[in-house]
């Protein structure tokens, strides 16, 4: 079903950048009251509203980009454990810790999204992103919320001794967007499908991720280029701008289509070649396929087989795992 993408993609991982950007489109849209914070506040920050039709200024909440990329990172992980690329033990010959001194550094996780550990090695991330922006500003989108922590029975009391566990938290609110540019910087097709799984089938994010934090990734469309393209901020306030009434925020649907208009809108001012673009049925089809692949199970084995062998290559060869080249001493 990819066959006709298959040309974008380079076939084994370079040692250098060899110019292949793959750019996915994604509205990041909560569903239920994620929290991204920063020594216990939301994390804002003041723009411009718009690029030209609106350009006052406002707070808005911030998703950092390792608030974007850890939980797809880990979803990714869980999956190969799943099918035992790697493993959690530590006496496995596939063992590979968590961004730390004893990972495997030559796993898709190791080589796709990178690792520095000091003189052990280091490894440029493959998947490039940035900070978030709400599409809406900070005061309309989120919401102060009141929590306690109850005994065992369920009541605010225990041995007849009122507990004092209340606190409060301000928390993102559900249908807040975040407009996202993610990119994949020189993968290969397996690569390119490990990474959009990861980006479709991660579903939490922030912290208290297992209570709340549900998220939902809509992807909009995805450029094939020689280079990079706009920033998240630009689109985010390209967007706005495309918004009739600012303060009625349309649902999800109708913000996908205004998303693609603006999406094709900044691309053709971009000075990159676009090699292949897909958006609307296109694309739809091709997600389709991707999906598809997810819900079969020796597909997508057969996937990651190929890919753990690419980036073993890789890292014997150009990775940390590389044996050091000897130089022959002058005669």
């Amino acid at each position: 079903m990819l066959d006709h993408l298959k040309q974008h993609f380079v076939k084994e991982f370079p040692r250098v950048a060899s110019g292949h950007y793959i750019h996915l489109f994604v509205l990041r849209h909560s569903q239920s009251f994620p929290v991204f914070q920063t020594d216990g506040v939301l994390n804002t920050a003041r723009t411009q509203a718009g690029l030209s039709k609106h350009r006052d200024t406002f707070n808005r909440l911030v998703m950092f980009k390792r608030k974007q990329t850890t939980p797809e990172r880990l979803t990714g992980r869980e999956l190969l454990r799943t099918f035992d690329i790697t493993s959690q033990a530590e006496d496995a010959e596939n063992y590979c810790a968590y961004n730390g001194e004893n990972s495997c550094k030559q796993c898709p996780d190791c080589i796709l999204y990178g690792f520095a550990i000091g003189d052990s090695g280091a490894e440029r991330s493959k998947v490039y992103s940035d900070s978030a922006f709400s599409l809406t500003p900070y005061e309309t989108s989120h919401q102060s919320m009141t929590f306690n922590a109850p005994s065992e029975a369920g009541a605010m009391s225990e041995g007849g001794v009122m507990r004092h566990s209340i606190n409060e938290q301000d928390h993102v609110i559900p249908e807040i967007t975040f407009p996202v540019v993610e990119t994949l910087r020189d993968v290969t097709y397996e690569g390119f499908i490990y990474l959009l799984g990861n980006l479709l089938r991660t579903r939490r994010y922030g912290a208290q991720e297992s209570r709340t934090g549900t998220m939902t990734n809509h992807l909009v469309g995805i450029a094939f280029c020689d280079g990079e393209v706009f920033s998240n901020l630009r689109l985010t306030q390209a967007l706005y701008d495309q918004l009739e009434n600012p303060g009625q925020i349309p649902g999800i649907d109708e913000l996908k289509s205004l998303a693609e208009t603006t999406v094709r809108e900044l691309l053709a001012e971009e000075p990159v070649r676009q090699t292949q673009v897909l958006f609307g049925d296109e694309l739809a089809q091709a997600m389709k396929y991707v999906k598809g692949l997810y819900q079969d199970d020796e597909a997508i084995a057969a996937i990651l087989t190929s890919l753990n062998q690419q980036t073993h290559h890789y890292a014997q060869t150009h990775g940390a795992k590389a044996k050091p080249t000897q130089k022959k001493g002058k005669k």
